[in-house]
């Protein structure tokens, strides 16, 4: 690429030939060296002066990291010295290691400095107090690079998240070429150069490969670097090759041939158009203009998103977690209360500078505050502290409204994408550039045969159920909304299929496929219903809107939107069941039992009809009653968070919720700080339901006897209780429908497990002694079988445990209902 009068590139010998380095200022004013001398050089930017030298160094330094205030270098001898950019002098040795440093990250806050070294053990310090040391000793060789995120400064002991396998390739300490990640500007994903000579492009919410640079380096990459607004991305390699690529396309835009030595090291100036870069010669490279004026339009002041395949960012339903970019600042939720009182006087008549600064928070993008990136620096082309057009708005709030989500499904991961997962099987799709391939498995497979299809209207949700499959479309500004049904079974010449397009502008929020019925909740608010074949059945508008959710169980329909602002600031969720072949609403308008601060991961109704929910806290919650107007009540089924194989905090886990069946959660496990399924297909994990009564008691010294009965105690009044709620479902069911004679001896059944319970429990209270006297008659009350043989069972388990006043009162009992004295209705009289 030839330079024009913009571009200039001025070489400045720095060190003796040898490895090298460099870092910029975090303004940007000054840019330091180092090198295989004993020197340290700081270069003025903007000045062709000679640079200032710092002798008082150790020999060979190898790796430089620098704020405004410091720089701090790492040595051949496992040094690393901080040095005073004010005094041009050595400050403190912060730490030393037996071998040598090869790489030095420092926080955006420049409170600590990670050092990597031919140890085994990366040590993180503290640049203000040198004995606050932490040692990371997870990995199993010596480190060769370093990199701090944009997220601020550690808050609390670093853990480790994830170990990435395969992603960059094995290096020796020593080698030119290059494994770094380099973290992008808005925080969510980070770059690596790959076996390939390919420079990947990774997310941290789901550690799912994005996009790849491809097709640029023909040898090792030796160096990579970010643009301060993440829009260009800087590398090279052995060969001698220095690209330019554009971030959102990983298209080239320039290229540099039979570049001078090895480049070793990247530096963007924080604020101008210059790129400076530093060789296996000892030799610095500045390059003013660097980016071609045809491509300066990548230099603006707005952030470039990182290169996903699907960014989480642009998701229109709520089943991808979205996060907003802060450009390296605080979360604005997370923004320290004013100082004082409300009412405070310096407060209310604050006119200085600095207080007008703590007051004006560009929350909503306008641009009147100056926007910064990772490293607290403003972007290239900003005009100013407040710019030309400072002014002062009054915040406008806005209530936190439920995104709509699409059960059973979950966002992109890399190039692929779960559309449904249920006990029936699952539906994914992978992005094929120009297409989609959908693919269906059954875990049935004598039931259903796999099969998959390409298909050019990238759907983004899908159903699955014994009867078809139904799959749904985003609008596009080529086509409307697409709806497209496809049975598993037809006897007709050709498949019976069909697709149905929404009026334009209007898109698909989420939809359910019923035994005879379609069901889809629109962005305009309305609910559509379709027979299975693709006939209009129903139109009406959503009372709670925007819409949220839906399920279907037979012909019954389950839809859930935002109602009315809460104290929090979240909208209620209020959800409706009806009827649709009856035109009969069982539920209107009725609240979600959602703890505070909670959300609903997904909906779907039980193999028996019972509409639940799983919410971000991991509790599983039933809705009892719900065929009978008004006396409708969410009720815990399992909070997995109490669960015995997380005591202690043995495990780290999380769970994907699939479905309820046969009593059981079905849901998949999700380890290391997942919050997805991934791919290949996990296998389903079950667990029993476990209501949450309360927590069981830690053994003592002396008193494990003492606590096993307690947790005995505890154990049966749990299986009383679970006995009691999945009997109400029960008879539910067998009163609202046509119940077969299988159905009504599953009744009895769970009535009789009701009365074992308490029986149950009745002999734990009896072998506490008489001081649970009371407490036992009480259980007696409780059961449902009324005949005499059932108290002659009661009176039997305590005269057992020689409970002989209570079993005087077991026989008055007894003989109170025999004569009809006692009303039955009333157990506790």
């Amino acid at each position: 690429m030839a330079l024009d009068g913009a571009q200039r590139l001025r070489m400045r010998p720095a060190h003796a030939p040898g490895p090298t380095f460099l870092s910029y200022t975090s303004d940007g004013q000054k840019l330091v060296t180092v090198g295989a001398n004993e020197s340290i050089r700081i270069f003025h930017t903007g000045s062709d002066g000679e640079p200032t030298n710092i002798d008082d160094c150790r020999d060979s330094n190898l790796a430089v990291v620098a704020n405004n205030d410091f720089f701090i270098a790492g040595s051949e001898d496992g040094s690393v010295c901080k040095f005073s950019l004010e005094t041009n002098s050595l400050d403190q040795v912060l730490v030393r290691c037996t071998l040598p440093i090869r790489d030095l990250s420092l926080s955006p806050d420049g409170q600590w400095v990670a050092v990597a070294s031919d140890e085994l053990v990366v040590k993180v310090v503290n640049t203000q107090d040198m004995d606050r040391v932490i040692y990371l000793r997870e990995q199993h060789k010596p480190v060769k690079h370093v990199s701090f995120d944009f997220s601020g400064s550690r808050s609390e002991e670093p853990r480790l998240v994830k170990k990435i396998e395969g992603l960059i390739r094995s290096l020796e300490s020593e080698v030119e070429a290059s494994s770094k990640l380099v973290w992008h500007p808005d925080g969510r994903a980070f770059a690596a150069p790959t076996v390939a000579q390919e420079i990947q492009v990774m997310s941290t919410a789901d550690w799912a490969h994005q996009r790849a640079f491809k097709a640029g380096h023909n040898a090792h990459i030796t160096a990579l670097a970010w643009s301060p607004n993440g829009a260009l991305l800087a590398t090279a390699s052995a060969d001698g090759k220095m690209l330019l690529w554009a971030t959102n396309t990983q298209k080239v835009l320039q290229r540099l041939e039979d570049v001078r030595g090895t480049v070793q090291a990247f530096s963007w100036h924080p604020t101008q158009n210059i790129l400076s870069y530093t060789n296996t010669d000892g030799e610095l490279y500045i390059h003013t203009g660097f980016v071609a004026p045809e491509n300066t339009e990548y230099l603006g002041a707005n952030l470039e998103p990182a290169p996903f395949i699907h960014d989480p960012l642009q998701e229109i339903s709520g089943n991808a977690q979205k996060r907003d970019i802060h450009y390296g600042k605080a979360d604005p939720s997370r923004r320290r209360a004013r100082e004082g009182t409300p009412d405070s006087i310096d407060s209310i008549l604050a006119s200085d500078n600095d207080s007008l600064k703590e007051f004006v928070e560009d929350d909503d993008g306008a641009g009147y505050v100056p926007q910064v990136n990772g490293f607290g620096k403003r972007p290239i082309g900003d005009a100013g502290a407040y710019g030309p057009a400072a002014k002062r708005r009054a915040q406008q709030w806005e209530p936190q409204v439920h995104d709509s989500f699409q059960p059973g499904s979950a966002p992109w991961r890399g190039d692929r994408r779960y559309l449904c997962l249920n006990l029936l099987g699952v539906v994914w799709t992978v992005d094929q550039g120009n297409h989609h391939t959908v693919s269906i498995e059954f875990y049935d497979r004598d039931y259903h045969r796999d099969f998959h299809f390409p298909e050019h209207f990238k759907y983004d949700k899908a159903c699955l159920t014994e009867k078809g499959t139904l799959f749904a479309s985003s609008q596009s500004d080529s086509q409307p909304a697409q709806i497209y049904f496809r049975p598993h079974e037809y006897w007709t010449p050709e498949r019976a299929d069909w697709r149905k397009s929404l009026p334009q502008g209007e898109s698909v929020t989420a939809m359910a496929l019923g035994e005879s019925f379609i069901v889809v909740t629109t962005s305009a608010d309305y609910v559509r219903v379709y027979t299975l074949f693709g006939t209009p059945f129903k139109i009406y508008r959503q009372k709670s809107t925007p819409a949220v959710s839906c399920a279907s169980w037979r012909d019954y329909v389950l839809t859930i939107g935002n109602g009315a602002v809460g104290g929090d600031g979240r909208t209620k969720l209020l959800y409706t069941i009806e009827n649709v072949k009856r035109d009969d609403v069982c539920q209107s308008e009725d609240v979600v039992g959602l703890g505070h601060g909670t959300q609903i991961r997904n909906v779907f109704f039980s193999d028996t009809g019972d509409p639940c929910i799983y919410d971000t806290s991991g509790v599983l919650l039933v809705l009892l009653h719900w065929r009978t107007p008004g006396q409708a009540r969410w009720v815990p089924l399992l909070d997995t968070r109490l669960l015995e194989r997380l005591a202690g905090g043995r495990k780290e886990e999380t769970y994907w919720p699939v479905a309820v069946a046969q009593e059981k959660f079905y849901c998949i496990i999700l380890k290391g700080g997942e919050r997805y399924p991934q791919f290949p297909r996990p296998l389903l994990a079950e667990f029993g339901f476990q209501m949450p009564l309360e927590s069981a008691l830690p053994s003592s010294n002396g008193k494990e006897e003492e606590t096993g009965l307690a947790n005995e105690t505890r154990r049966l009044e749990e299986n009383f209780v679970k006995a009691d709620i999945l009997h109400a479902l029960q008879a539910d069911l067998v009163a609202a429908t046509h119940a077969t004679s299988d159905q009504q001896w599953e009744l009895s059944q769970k009535s009789l497990e009701i009365d074992k319970a308490l029986l149950q429990l009745l002999g734990a209270n009896c072998r506490e002694g008489e001081n649970r006297g009371m407490k036992a008659l009480e259980i007696v009350t409780l059961l449902r079988d009324k005949r005499p043989k059932m108290l002659e069972a009661a009176g039997k388990v305590a005269a057992r445990f020689e409970q002989h006043v209570l079993g005087e009162k077991i026989r008055d009992l007894a003989e109170r209902r025999l004569v009809g004295l006692e009303d039955t209705d009333e157990p506790y009289s």
